[in-house]
């Protein structure tokens, strides 16, 4: 399918990042987001926002983080840029040493709130030049976008409940006469058209269950960079 572009952000964020084997697909959303908003590209570190969020109610760093928590270290605890302390493609052994660094360097406050999982919502988060963080289930159709990076709901998709998955809404438009939704991917460049594709309002609709939109930058110089 050709797609129609109305809205593209992509120019906001650097290079797709690869998670890995790590359920830490909504901390890279929720970052690159939060790194989309500020001026110039500077990636800010998943692994911080990651470590706190599971902190903040004694979660295992080896399952996924919950939005409330990754939104609430976003606004209370900030996140450093991703020198301050680089992403771990694998945890330690004896997790007692997973830790951030003595110290990782300015810390980076966001608010952010979730809204009703709506791709209207979505779509006006885009036209206000805002990207949004989309939680939804998995598809068999998602693993392996075809080759005009546009996945369609079909019949017969096999859905997967778990895990869960986060991506970052960046742009829409229209593809014979389907509004689409251009999501950017953490699996790295491989996927898709180089870690991004399009999603139709069918298929986003039917498998979205949670959406948040990041807003104003706040201050969270009372915060140990330290902790």
């Amino acid at each position: 399918m050709t797609v129609t572009i109305n809205v593209d952000l992509r120019a906001k964020f650097g290079p797709v990042r690869d998670q890995g084997a790590r359920p830490t697909c909504l901390a890279f959303a929720a970052s690159d987001a939060h790194a989309a908003l500020r001026s110039g590209w500077d990636p800010l570190s998943c692994e911080f926002a990651f470590y706190h969020a599971q902190k903040r109610t004694g979660r295992s760093p080896n399952k996924g983080a919950f939005l409330d928590d990754m939104l609430a270290t976003l606004r209370d605890t900030g996140q450093p840029s991703e020198s301050g302390w680089p992403y771990i493609p694998r945890l330690p052994t004896d997790l007692r040493h997973y830790r951030p660094p003595s110290s990782v360097g300015n810390l980076f406050g966001r608010e952010g709130q979730k809204t009703s999982h709506e791709v209207d919502r979505v779509c006006d988060a885009l036209d206000s030049n805002v990207p949004a963080i989309v939680l939804s289930v998995l598809t068999r159709s998602f693993f392996n976008p075809p080759s005009d990076g546009v996945i369609d709901q079909i019949t017969g998709d096999e859905v997967f409940p778990a895990p869960r998955h986060a991506v970052i809404a960046v742009g829409y438009g229209e593809a014979a006469t389907k509004r689409v939704i251009l999501v950017r991917n953490s699996w790295g460049p491989t996927w898709g058209l180089s870690g991004y594709a399009w999603l139709t309002e069918d298929f986003l609709a039917k498998h979205m269950y949670a959406l948040a939109i990041l807003t104003d930058e706040c201050d969270v110089s009372g915060h140990s960079a330290t902790a």
